[in-house]
């Protein structure tokens, strides 16, 4: 076959003419070529096959081969042959590991997970890409793996806690689910001390016969210092937060006011008087909305920072805003997505200036039916910076003070509240499910440490904008879906048929009836929330319907959101903090130039990539802000042991119970072995714990008494003993947490610890302060039921 025949046969040829000087037949083809022969291929015959036979086309196949290497497509045998994955029995993808030692790979493909055991683990870490072959299946009828080859190690440097024992070093990573400590030379010591937190650098990854070695690169500081948690968990998640030098140098002209050339070719909506309105503490404004009556019903503008206007594709600002995936919030601590000189500069839609924006243009109905929209580049200027408190004391309250204050804009905030309850109405009636979930906030006092945690409380303003942001991202939805064009969308899955199976069970006893067959719809969950509205146990109900949905991600994949009853979503309104609604933002770009889809620099295989790694840094983020907040909690814990609490039990698990206490929002574990003397049973379906003799249950929302028994700093762990039934109801929440009466309660509680409590803290801090040694042989077995519980 020759070469002008093989290009031709090739159908992602234009493709990569597109992207190449020189190209070569694209990986689908070399993977079609291979399914073709039916057997292993060496460079060379592919070379041959495919009629490449200049040195430049041969260099490029040699590292076009090699990447889909690295990227699990092909293996490389010891025959010096490429063959498929996908006939092998072989399996990639990333490696989760367990603090226990064992671990799992979860398949790039569909599949179940493979579990890997702790040998299998021992050249392995927590994140890295790899490759088994399935072995078997185990007695609880997982699938076994083997490792055949790690595609890509994740970890190249760890953050943890020195210990020095008989001159021998090691480092405990933070991370509990990297397994192994990292041993460090002498020589690769430097100036760190015995319990300081260090980051080190691995000089070797760990191997079936050694663990990993390291070098100190960098002393973060003493253990418990004021900030500490968030420097580890930057570090121990992997969170990039040093910006290139070349993008460095990108942003080094940008400016606070916006270029007249950059204005021209816009609509000009200036005049339209658009307002953000967002938290007290928000620093970018990334929404900005307008609303007015017409002969049509309403028409709603919500306008979004042009964040695409100023980040380039394939440009260093890019990559980077690509590798971070979202800005991560810590308490009083941001690392954002993007510089400053954006974020809260000239993609920040600040009161006042020009700002270039995407407008989302929407026309609804009277009752609130989004019957058409348009998208256009616009320049606008926001006519003031509102916040949630003041929004809602206007509208709700009537505070004359501040309707005089904003008089000019009143009007338009009056038509935006009256859509809201027309939107409101039409969530309900669509079946929305609306789960009333408490977040709190930590308010600091000097150095950093917890003064209280407190509710925040949604009020209408708060409510009113994500109505507004949700309405543009569906309007967003329908547009790319019309376009045709590849986009990410925000995909969130129906129960699976096993959850759904054992929600129906649980509420079975309850004399509840979920409604729906085999592919109950959000209206059917929404519908048994509101029958069980005031009953004691809505929240023990209401917590295991969240349970069995599945967590929402991103997909080119359009298979609709369940949580908000729409069949197409897709994320538009904060391309400050997110790189999915950046995408959006190309994409409604592109079609706006008039160009085919085909032709979109992003296509589905690239976008599914794309959703996954955006998917990926959204739980890394979260889950380094749960690691900084369960910190800080244990902190805020250590004087209160001893002391007794009201609480209620959040989770029940095979091993005990979480219980949350009241007022202070701070969850704990009564490990099964400190209950009463019984040997008690877990059932998964009922979400209960039951004594074998007594017929003791403990069970999801039951209400306790608990005292705290242990505060664990280093393992984030704050143990409960039980002491019996709670001795008062959990608190409503009817106020703001910064009202003057929750102040005068936080003060009063405050107080009452008085002298002795200060004392107690100090003492207890500097107690786990001392607290560095340890035995290395030991460390896993003494810690085994606590790593368990976790």
């Amino acid at each position: 076959m020759n070469k002008k025949t093989k290009s031709a046969a090739d159908p992602y040829a234009a493709r990569e003419a597109q992207k190449y000087e020189n190209p070569i037949p694209s990986r689908e083809f070399i993977i079609q070529l291979l399914e073709k022969e039916g057997h292993p291929m060496t460079r060379e015959a592919i070379a041959e096959a495919l009629a490449l036979e200049s040195e430049e086309q041969l260099e490029a196949l040699r590292r076009r081969l090699r990447a889909m290497e690295r990227d699990g497509q092909l293996v490389f045998n010891r025959r010096n042959e490429y063959g498929l994955v996908s006939h092998m029995n072989l399996v990639r993808g990333r490696v989760i590991g367990h603090p226990d030692g064992f671990g799992f790979l979860v398949p790039d493909e569909t599949g179940d997970d493979v579990f890997l055991s702790a040998r299998e683990m021992r050249s392995l870490l927590h994140g890295d890409r790899a490759l088994v072959s399935i072995t078997g299946v185990d007695r609880r009828g997982r699938r076994e793996g083997t490792l055949i080859e790690v595609l890509e190690r994740a970890n190249h440097t760890l953050v943890g806690r020195l210990f020095v024992e008989s001159n021998m070093a090691f480092v405990v990573p933070d991370n509990k689910r990297i397994h192994q400590d990292i041993l460090i030379p002498p020589e690769h010591r430097g100036v760190a001390e015995n319990g300081q937190i260090v980051v080190v650098e691995i000089l070797e990854q760990p191997t079936r016969y050694r663990q990993p070695i390291g070098k100190v690169v960098e002393v973060l500081g003493d253990h418990m210092a004021p900030g500490m948690e968030i420097d580890v968990a930057i570090r121990s998640h992997g969170l990039p937060m040093v910006w290139s030098p070349e993008t460095e140098q990108a942003i080094a002209h940008l400016r606070e006011e916006v270029e007249e050339a950059d204005k021209r070719g816009r609509e000009d909506i200036r005049h339209l008087p658009l307002v953000t309105i967002d938290g007290e503490d928000a620093r970018d404004f990334d929404d900005a909305v307008y609303c007015e009556r017409n002969d049509a019903g309403w028409r709603l503008l919500v306008a979004i920072a042009d964040v695409s206007h100023y980040v380039e594709p394939d440009s260093p600002l890019d990559a980077d805003a690509l590798e971070r995936g979202n800005s991560v919030y810590f308490p009083e601590r941001v690392i954002p997505m993007l510089p400053e000189v954006l974020s809260n500069g000239l993609c920040s839609l600040n009161p006042q200036v020009d700002r270039l924006c995407m407008v989302c243009d929407m026309q609804l109905s009277p009752r609130g039916v989004l019957k058409d929209f348009r998208f256009y580049p616009a320049v606008m200027f926001s006519h003031a910076r509102l916040t949630y408190t003041k929004v809602a004391a206007m509208l709700v309250e009537g505070d004359e003070e501040l309707r005089e204050t904003y008089r000019e804009v009143l009007p338009h905030l009056e038509d935006l509240h009256a859509l809201y309850k027309v939107l409101r109405k039409r969530r309900e009636q669509r079946g929305a499910i609306d789960f009333e979930t408490v977040e709190t906030r930590i308010v600091f006092g000097e150095e950093r440490k917890i003064d209280r945690i407190v509710p925040v409380i949604r009020n209408d303003a708060h409510k009113m904008i994500e109505e507004f942001m949700i309405t543009a991202n569906v309007a967003t939805a329908r547009f790319l879906l019309k376009a045709k064009i590849p986009a990410l969308y925000r995909v969130h899955e129906g129960p699976a048929a096993e959850k759904l199976e054992d929600l129906r069970s649980f509420l079975a006893e309850f004399g509840l009836r979920l409604e729906g067959g085999d592919s109950p719809q959000a209206k059917d969950y929404a519908k048994l929330l509101k029958e069980v509205q005031g009953r004691p146990d809505a929240h023990l109900i209401q917590t295991v319907l969240l349970r069995s949905l599945k967590q929402a991600v991103y997909s080119p994949d359009n298979v609709g959101h369940f949580g908000l009853a729409y069949d197409a979503y897709a994320h538009f309104t904060s391309p400050i903090r997110r790189y999915p609604d950046l995408l959006v933002h190309r994409a409604i770009r592109h079609v706006l130039s008039g160009q085919p889809p085909e032709l979109f620099r992003y296509d589905h295989e690239k976008m599914v990539n794309l959703g996954e790694h955006c998917s990926q840094t959204e739980r890394r983020a979260d889950e380094a802000t749960r690691d900084v907040v369960d910190w800080l909690k244990c902190e805020y814990m250590l004087d209160e042991v001893g002391g007794e609490f009201d609480g209620t039990i959040t989770s029940v698990t095979g091993f005990g119970l979480f219980v949350e206490l009241d007022d202070i929002y701070v969850e704990g574990l009564i490990h099964i072995t400190s209950l009463e003397n019984d040997y008690y049973h877990f059932d998964p379906v009922k979400h209960q714990l039951v004594g074998e003799h007594n017929h003791q249950v403990y069970r999801l929302g039951d209400r306790l008494r608990v005292k705290v028994a242990r505060v664990d700093l280093d393992e984030r762990k704050i143990d409960f003993a039980y002491v019996g039934p709670a001795q008062s109801q959990p608190t409503t929440m009817s106020a703001a947490p910064e009202s003057t009466g929750g102040k005068k309660k936080a003060a009063k509680k405050k107080a009452s610890r008085g002298k002795k409590g200060a004392s107690k803290k100090k003492s207890a801090r500097k107690k786990a302060a001392k607290k560095t040694t340890r035995k290395t042989h030991n460390r896993k077995k003494t810690k085994r039921s606590q790593s368990k519980a976790r």
